[in-house]
């Protein structure tokens, strides 16, 4: 069975397959929640991007999610 995905924010997608439904970033399953997370706990977007979060993310990503957590 494909896995459908509903691309939104043009960065960030949702599948019911992948990480439970919820808002993810496209091309992984780390959840939009845990970015914006990390950041309301004072994380910088560099902080963010390290590799001792979530080194496979970019700036962009990080700013998508805060867009999609706007809506």
């Amino acid at each position: 069975m494909a896995v459908q995905e509903q691309i939104l924010r043009d960065r960030i997608v949702v599948s019911r397959e992948v990480a439970h439904g919820q808002p993810r970033v496209a091309g992984t399953r780390i959840m939009v929640h845990l970015v914006i997370d990390l950041l309301a706990a004072g994380k910088s977007i560099a902080d963010i991007i390290s590799e001792d979060y979530y080194p496979d993310l970019t700036h962009e990503d990080i700013s998508a999610c805060v867009a999609y957590s706007k809506t």
